[in-house]
C-alpha cells in the first residue's frame, strides 16, 4: 500500500509506519503500550474532542474515510489540529481520492494512504492551486493576507 507523506509542501512516498497501530476499541478494552511509538486508529464516528487526553499520548492518528461521500474525518482532522493542537501525524485511510487530496491536507492531514492510487495524480492534485482564499489547518497563506502588506504601504 502506498502512503504519501506531505512535508514542506512536497509529497513523498513513505510506507514506513510511525509505530505500532492500536485501534480505539483496543485502547478502550485496556490495551496499553508500554514503550515505543504508536498510532491510534479512530473511526470517523467518534468525537475526537472527547478523546483529547487519549490522542495526546500517540505519535500518529489514523482517520477513516469509509466512502468518499463521508467527510466526517475532515472535521476530525481540523479539530485535532486547530482545537486540540495535535502535533503528530494525521493520516487519511480508506476511500482517499486524488480529487480530495488537497482538501484533506488543508484540513490538517499530513499523510494519505492511497493504496494502489496514481501517485503522480495525487502529486498533481496537491499542486493544483498556488493560492487559496480561506485560512485552514495547513500553512498556506490566504490571498488577502498576501495582499495586506501592499495595501498598508500604499
Amino acid at each position: 500500500m502506498a502512503r504519501l507523506r506531505i512535508k514542506d509542501g512536497r509529497a513523498a512516498v513513505d510506507d514506513r509506519a510511525k509505530g505500532q497501530e492500536i485501534t480505539l476499541d483496543a485502547w478502550r478494552d485496556g490495551v496499553r503500550p508500554e514503550a515505543g511509538r504508536f498510532e491510534l486508529s479512530i473511526p470517523n464516528t467518534e468525537d475526537v474532542e472527547a478523546l483529547a487526553a487519549v490522542v495526546s499520548r500517540f505519535d500518529a492518528v489514523i482517520l477513516d474515510f469509509p466512502t468518499f461521500q463521508d467527510g466526517r474525518a475532515y472535521s476530525q482532522a481540523r479539530t485535532l489540529r486547530e482545537r486540540l493542537a495535535f502535533k503528530g501525524e494525521i493520516r487519511a485511510r480508506g476511500d482517499v481520492l486524488c480529487d480530495q487530496a488537497l482538501f484533506m491536507i488543508r484540513c490538517g492531514f499530513d499523510a494519505l494512504d492511497i493504496g494502489d492510487g496514481d501517485i503522480e495524480g495525487f502529486r498533481r492534485a496537491l499542486n493544483a492551486y498556488s493560492a487559496v482564499y480561506q485560512p485552514a489547518g495547513d500553512d498556506m497563506t490566504p490571498i488577502r493576507m498576501r495582499r495586506l502588506p501592499n495595501s498598508v504601504a500604499a
